[in-house]
């Protein structure tokens, strides 16, 4: 079965960086789509980015600009690059693939 694992979220400054990554698993990870979407409590889950097994990304609005998706298939892992955060950035940050998620990961931007 699928299975996503988030990591590298954290405590940054306003202005800051952070790299997410989403390791893969149960899947032919090269030839399928990949989502990041952020969830703040009390509001719906909002789409970040997707990445296409070409390697193209696209973006929301919110994010484009500053946020950079990447896929390395070798090691079946997604990147989502995140530069000059703000506090509303501030979300638990998930990964999908063909309607499975992972547990998500922490994104808090705060001085």
């Amino acid at each position: 079965q699928v299975q996503l694992v988030e990591s590298g979220g954290g405590l940054v400054q306003p202005g800051g960086s952070l790299r997410l990554s989403c390791a893969a698993s149960g899947i032919t990870f090269s030839a399928n789509v990949m989502g990041w979407y952020r969830q703040v409590p009390g509001k719906q889950r909002e789409w970040v980015a997707r990445i296409f097994s070409d390697g193209t990304a696209a973006y929301a609005d919110s994010v484009k600009g500053r946020f950079t998706c990447s896929r390395d298939n070798a090691k079946n892992t997604v990147y989502l690059q995140m530069n000059s955060l703000t506090p509303e950035d501030t979300a638990v940050y998930y990964c999908s693939c063909r309607n499975v998620w992972g547990q998500g990961t922490q994104v808090t931007v705060s001085s």
